[in-house]
């Protein structure tokens, strides 16, 4: 099925492979990902986190084979959503979210799909949406958490600098704010002040943005350790360039802290 551009949602369509089996989902933006999705929904599989959440892949246009029907079906995945639109990060889980909140999920958790996270802690996210929290942070620096091989110059940037000034614009102290793993409920997603539909959140300005804005608004928000391993002996896998990507992410970072999203 075919959804039409509408405000702050780009075109895009949807293959359903199941009907709705869960009260909440989990959104994974993807594109081009080399198989590494493959092997993400391999250890979903391998601890059944497909009876636990609806899996979403929202794809950005891949075309490296990695979204082939029978082959996601077979990973237990729910939904192919792709985006035929404009946009980034930002457009694709704009997507994701506005579907999976038409679809009645109570809670929706994104992570990234290049397998560097702890697909198999889903359930602590669940536990904290089960207790009335409405955004829940995964991260590595807590206990529990474990950060493998991590670069250092990533390591520093978070820690010194990402973290502090997402802490002090959310007024609560976050330590692995860069984390796409996360989990939001329905409530803060659909709260009249948040808003996260719309145009200017085109890249990575909605994380930050919705990294901030619950607790800004009184409502519940914690983190839960998880484990992010960065592959060993090859490239690391991210979308963002070293020099062009994190000056755009501190730009973020500043009119975040400015309240320039706010709606």
């Amino acid at each position: 099925m075919v959804y039409e551009k509408q405000p702050g949602v780009p075109r895009f369509r949807v293959t359903e492979f199941a009907p709705r089996q869960s009260d909440y989902c989990v959104c994974i933006p993807i594109i081009n990902e080399n198989g590494r999705i493959q092997k993400e929904l391999k250890r979903a599989r391998a601890h059944h986190i497909h009876r636990q959440v609806d899996i979403l892949l929202c794809d950005g246009g891949s075309t490296d084979g990695s979204t082939e029907e029978n082959l996601l079906r077979s990973l237990g995945v729910n939904a192919l959503l792709v985006k035929e639109d404009t946009g980034k990060q930002g457009a694709q889980l704009r997507m994701g979210l506005w579907w999976a909140l038409q679809r009645g999920y109570r809670g929706i958790l994104t992570v990234d799909g290049n397998n560097k996270d702890s697909i198999e802690d889903i359930p602590r996210f669940l536990e904290k949406l089960e207790k009335g929290y409405d955004f829940v942070q995964g991260s590595r620096f807590v206990k529990g958490g474990r950060a493998i091989r991590t670069p250092l110059v990533r390591h520093l940037s978070v820690v010194l600098l990402h973290a502090p000034v997402i802490s002090l614009t959310a007024h609560q102290r976050f330590t692995d704010t860069t984390n796409a793993f996360r989990a939001y409920s329905r409530r803060y997603l659909t709260h009249p002040k948040v808003q996260p539909f719309r145009e200017v959140f085109m890249g990575y300005e909605l994380l930050a943005y919705l990294s901030v804005r619950a607790s800004q608004l009184g409502l519940h928000a914690c983190e839960v350790p998880v484990t992010r391993a960065y592959p060993r002996g090859e490239k690391t896998p991210t979308k963002i360039s070293f020099f062009k990507g994190n000056a755009d992410l501190l730009k973020i970072l500043l009119k975040n802290m400015r309240g320039a999203y706010n709606p």
